[in-house]
């Protein structure tokens, strides 16, 4: 009786002639070790159109039970594959496509000997937390930040906030940004915030030109929970990693709580969060 072939999902950027020379490269060496790429209808569309490749099964629905997603792409990318296999045990291996690629597991000079190592089971998992937001408007799990913005042309915002029932502080400003230590690298870096280290225990909140001397950015402990409430005179637009999702409404309250150990992250073996955080954002000060 012949085993069952392994499976493998795929999801890539939305320019497949960057990224269809490596889904092919990656067909025929999943092929050769009884594995089969999964694309779903979108990804299909992309990479498929004149039929078949050898090693890539098209058309599939969204799998939670196989071995790997990889994701050809940016830190985008590999966030969307992130959240889709929050919580289920899947690794995601990112291959960057993009332009900082912060999240990415390998540059794409090294993506053959990174997917096979990936099939040997050699690969570092590395758990990535979150950040549960709750709303009237609804829930969310966030893998890299979350922001409240006052609306295009609209008002300054006010903020008032508290951790564990603790009224803080009120700030006027244009926003605020709560991030996981994944998350820190990005929008919360550029506001002047604190980078937290893989590995670190916590989210941080920085506020997007506040209009204040002692508005500071602050980390935030694992048990904390931060409640936000708009005083503002307008509805803010809720941003979750990147993609707008609603509206905080005028006088409405969201909580942000940490959560740990949500997703997983392939990594090379032996690699550090330091180094990367050096040739990444040392490349684009060149």
């Amino acid at each position: 009786m012949t085993s069952a072939r392994r499976r493998i999902t795929l999801i890539s950027h939305g320019r497949p002639e960057e990224t269809g020379g490596a889904l092919r490269e990656l067909a025929a060496i999943a092929d050769a070790n009884g594995a089969d790429l999964l694309l779903d209808r979108e990804e299909s569309a992309k990479h498929c159109p004149e039929g078949p490749i050898v090693g890539v099964l098209c058309d599939q629905p969204t799998a939670h039970d196989v071995e790997l997603c990889v994701a050809l792409g940016g830190d985008g990318t590999v966030l969307r594959g992130l959240r889709e296999y929050a919580r289920t045990g899947v690794p995601v291996f990112g291959v960057n496509f993009g332009e900082v690629g912060f999240l990415a597991s390998v540059e794409p000079a090294a993506m053959r000997d990174g997917f096979e190592r990936a099939l040997r089971g050699e690969l570092e998992r590395l758990e990535l937390p979150a950040i549960e937001i709750a709303a009237p408007c609804g829930t969310w799990t966030s893998l890299n930040d979350v922001t409240l913005h006052r609306k295009v042309g609209g008002r300054v915002a006010e903020l008032s906030y508290a951790l564990t029932g603790e009224d803080v502080s009120s700030v006027r400003c244009d926003g605020v940004v709560i991030a996981t230590p994944a998350g820190s690298t990005g929008y919360n870096l550029a506001n002047g915030g604190p980078v937290l280290a893989w590995g670190v225990q916590g989210m941080v909140m920085s506020f997007i030109a506040p209009h204040s001397l002692s508005a500071r950015a602050l980390v935030i402990a694992p048990s904390d929970v931060l409640t936000l409430h708009n005083s503002s005179r307008e509805p803010l637009d809720l941003i979750i990693d990147g993609r707008p999702v609603n509206e905080l409404a005028v006088g409405e309250t969201l909580e942000a709580r940490f959560a740990g150990a949500v997703a997983l992250l392939a990594q090379m073996p032996g690699a550090s969060f330091y180094r990367r955080l050096r040739e990444k954002f040392g490349r684009l000060a060149r």
